[in-house]
């Protein structure tokens, strides 16, 4: 788990250097909410459970099987990029293969796609759990409202996961939420809702695989929120110095879970100062790899955009 955490940041602060080397055109971060995108996932089946990420989930998608090559090829736009043939910006995941499905732009859009999918799993007796994330913001939206209610009502096997970053792009949640916590709202579906420390994978991993649990015996879906911090603006374009102090952020930062998930592991002696130079020196060497794989690559040629688009 520390493994796929510690990649998903390195792959990340990468794309930031590119980002502003003028090299790859745009960078929606996952630091901050690492723990709590690779705890769920390990808590899945992720050889037959279906992901529905929304853009900051590198996490989730490396832990279902992405590389750090494939998600170079996407912030280059390389014809091989598996997501999208280069079609699509840095944080539109898609991976048939893994399980990954599509994502768009529009948030929130992947919430009823969940939704489907499980009804589709249930109608076919499939042993599958759907798992779909998304921020404090899409829960105000109203295909957040829609998914949650036909999943409750159809008694779906869903989890649905809040990464609670306390921003929707600049409005802090007090301005988004009526209600104190996001779970609150699980009752109004008739589904249990959860909040846990999102900067603690195993605390994660614990109530997602209770909510797959629940999902796998047909006791419908669940609703969880994990509380973390978006350690970064919002994306490559955003100057979040405008609606939010350095202080927050300088503390935020205290709790990073690359950092304290590190101390928990140095005390339980899981982690030995040999074991994190090996292992920082490996990931190392595949995002080095992996960046210049990518940024040899071969781009898509120009009539290929107009594949795909009806029924091909």
């Amino acid at each position: 788990m520390f493994r796929t955490m510690l990649l998903a940041r390195k792959i990340d602060e990468r794309m930031w250097l590119l980002n502003r080397a003028g090299k790859i055109p745009f960078v929606i971060s996952c630091q901050g909410q690492e723990a709590s995108q690779v705890g769920a996932s390990y808590a899945l089946d992720r050889d037959k459970d279906y992901a529905l990420p929304y853009y900051r989930d590198m996490g989730v998608v490396l832990s279902f099987g992405m590389t750090a090559k494939d998600i170079m090829l996407s912030c280059f736009a390389k014809a091989e990029d598996p997501n999208s043939g280069g079609r699509q910006m840095p944080g539109h995941f898609g991976q048939k293969k893994n399980r990954i499905v599509t994502g768009s732009s529009p948030v929130t859009t992947q919430v009823p796609h969940a939704v489907g999918i499980a009804l589709a799993g249930k109608m076919e007796k499939k042993d599958l759990v759907s798992f779909v994330t998304f921020g404090e913001g899409s829960s105000n939206q109203g295909d957040f409202h829609e998914g949650a209610n036909f999943a409750g009502v159809h008694n779906l096997p869903v989890v649905f996961m809040v990464e609670n970053n306390k921003y929707a792009i600049s409005v802090p949640a007090s301005k988004q939420l009526a209600c104190e916590k996001v779970s609150d709202r699980a009752i109004g579906y008739g589904m249990p809702g959860y909040t846990v420390d999102g900067n603690d994978p195993l605390a994660v991993y614990e109530v997602v695989k209770e909510a797959v649990e629940r999902g796998r015996k047909g006791e419908g879906p669940s609703l969880i929120e994990a509380i973390s911090y978006r350690l970064t603006p919002h994306s490559s374009d955003d100057d979040d110095r405008s609606y939010r102090e350095r202080d927050e952020v300088d503390e935020a930062k205290k709790k990073d879970s690359i950092i304290t998930f590190a101390n928990y592991l140095r005390e339980q002696n899981i982690l030995t100062e040999e074991k994190e130079k090996e292992l920082n020196e490996e990931l190392d060497k595949l995002v080095n790899e992996a960046t210049e794989y990518a940024e040899d690559a071969v781009y898509a040629e120009a009539e290929s955009s107009l594949r795909y688009v009806y029924e091909e």
